[in-house]
């Protein structure tokens, strides 16, 4: 038996697996808005993962679970990230846009 397909309207909004992961991390953790475009929130991942807090926090990280090597960048800021308070998250969000400015 055959099915027939529905024309569905196609989405008005970017669903969670077309945004890249940085920009998800970005997002959960206050620093953008889940409405800013891919590539500018890819500007702000990289002044992110300059900070020297953030560098400072990786290599706990990777020291702490004693991880010889991270396969991916990112995975390294979010676990750095995870690990800030809400006010060093607040400072990174004001250092990162002087940065902007």
């Amino acid at each position: 038996m055959k099915y027939r397909k529905q024309n569905k309207p196609a989405p008005t909004h970017q669903s969670a697996l077309t945004v890249p992961s940085y920009h998800r991390i970005l997002v959960k953790h206050g620093l953008i808005e889940k409405t800013l475009s891919i590539s500018d929130a890819y500007k702000v991942f990289l002044k992110v993962g300059t900070d020297p807090e953030v560098q400072k926090l990786r290599r706990k990280v990777e020291l702490g679970n004693k991880m010889k090597h991270v396969p991916a960048l990112h995975l390294a800021t979010a676990m750095a990230l995870q690990s800030m308070t809400k006010q060093e998250l607040e400072a990174l969000k004001l250092r990162i846009e002087t940065k902007r400015v």
